[in-house]
């Protein structure tokens, strides 16, 4: 029976999410299984550059992982893939790393390779390809508590039961009340509590919040903030002969900087500048000398978000080129 009455719950938001028409997840890990499990995927070739919480998901499918290099431009490593269109029930992870994957680039992979899952994660704001099964993540671009899109255009259902994430705010309100290290705890505990997490629909509270943002607004400030950490450090940026501005609302500026990565990701944690690293596990499992290990210790992943501006931007770039 429908409540009337009594105290107020959180405003209902009447706008518009960005991909109204995509099937709505709870995380993109979920939304990567999912879809594999639905189209009968058996064998995956998998990045060796990737977070181990998407492996564990597909590990726990049951489906075969093969892992592949990628090249310096984050493509996938040929040499280390089949030839030609997969046959089914084998498929390939291909991971918008950065969005640095241009349109044209999904399409050839697409063309190549037949079977693609597109990881988003990346590139929220990049639009789909039509006939390319892409999968995006919420929570690295909004404060949210879940969240991911899947887009297909292959007979696939959603998951029965719809998550509930009223329990998982406290760090994402905490920080804007007080400060994030204040509820970083929280926050990790929160993290360490999703794998294993089944499928689910995205929740209700999540969906609200994502009717409530100016996206042209959001995309607008990240891109203008890319653009200025971009005009300080291009020149001492080893990603400069590959990088790609992407076309729209980037994720992060990545500063490559060989073997000084950590050490300055360290420092700028003493100046409030937090960098993540992009994925720890790739430092544990893969050889030092491997290209992957050198791209998880030494890019720095500089926040360019929508909560920042030019005076913000210049303060990071100053702190990089100091510390250097």
């Amino acid at each position: 029976m429908k409540e009337i009455g009594g105290y107020f719950e959180l405003e209902r938001y009447h706008g518009q999410d960005y991909y109204p028409d995509l099937f709505h997840l709870n995380l993109g890990r979920c939304a990567i299984s999912h879809f594999l499990s639905q189209v009968g995927c058996r064998e995956l070739f998998i990045p060796a550059y990737l977070c181990d919480s998407v492996t564990q998901a597909v590990r726990d499918s049951s489906i075969l992982m093969r892992s592949f290099r990628i090249r310096l431009d984050f493509l996938p490593d040929p040499r280390d893939l089949p030839r030609g269109p997969l046959p089914e029930g084998s498929w390939i992870l291909v991971v918008n790393y950065y969005g640095q994957l241009s349109d044209r680039q999904v399409e050839t992979l697409k063309k190549t390779y037949g079977n693609v899952l597109f990881d988003y994660t990346h590139a929220f704001f990049q639009r789909p390809l039509k006939n390319c099964d892409t999968v995006y993540s919420v929570r690295k671009f909004f404060g949210v508590p879940d969240g991911a899109y899947l887009h297909t255009l292959r007979p696939i259902s959603p998951p029965a039961e719809t998550d509930r994430s009223h329990d998982r705010m406290t760090h994402i309100l905490g920080r804007f009340e007080v400060d994030a290290g204040s509820f970083y705890q929280i926050m990790l505990d929160q993290a360490h509590a999703y794998p294993g997490s089944p499928a689910k629909r995205m929740s209700p509270l999540t969906r609200n919040l994502l009717r409530s943002f100016d996206y042209g607004d959001i995309a607008k400030r990240r891109l203008a903030n890319y653009r200025r950490l971009d005009s300080h450090l291009w020149s001492i940026n080893h990603l400069k002969e590959i990088l790609r501005v992407p076309d729209i609302g980037p994720f992060c500026y990545p500063l490559y900087l060989p073997g000084a990565g950590n050490r300055i990701r360290s420092a700028m944690a003493q100046k409030k500048i937090f960098v993540p690293t992009y994925w720890k596990n790739v430092l544990e499992d893969q050889p030092k000398d491997s290209l992957e290990y050198q791209y998880a210790a030494d890019i720095l992943a500089l926040p360019c978000d929508q909560r920042y501006g030019e005076e913000d931007m210049d303060f990071v770039a100053e702190t990089v080129e100091e510390l250097i």
